[in-house]
């Protein structure tokens, strides 16, 4: 598999890899102040989606960013 099919737009085994290190890194209060941080961030949605809809809602939004 090439590299593109793997990888969104933008994104590569390079970044990745520099995102598990963060996350990995993080102690569990940081990651819990980190998660309140997203929430109270008025930039983004949060949404709960029941677990069966996940397949068909990532789905849209492919098709909609394609």
């Amino acid at each position: 598999m090439t590299n593109t099919a793997r990888f969104p737009p933008g994104r590569d085994e390079a970044r990745v890899q520099r995102l598990l290190q963060h996350y990995d890194s993080l102690s569990e209060d940081e990651a819990v102040a980190e998660d309140e941080a997203a929430f109270e961030d008025s930039t983004q949605t949060v949404m709960e989606i029941p677990t069966e809809l996940v397949p068909t809602v990532r789905a849209l939004i492919a098709e909609g960013s394609a």
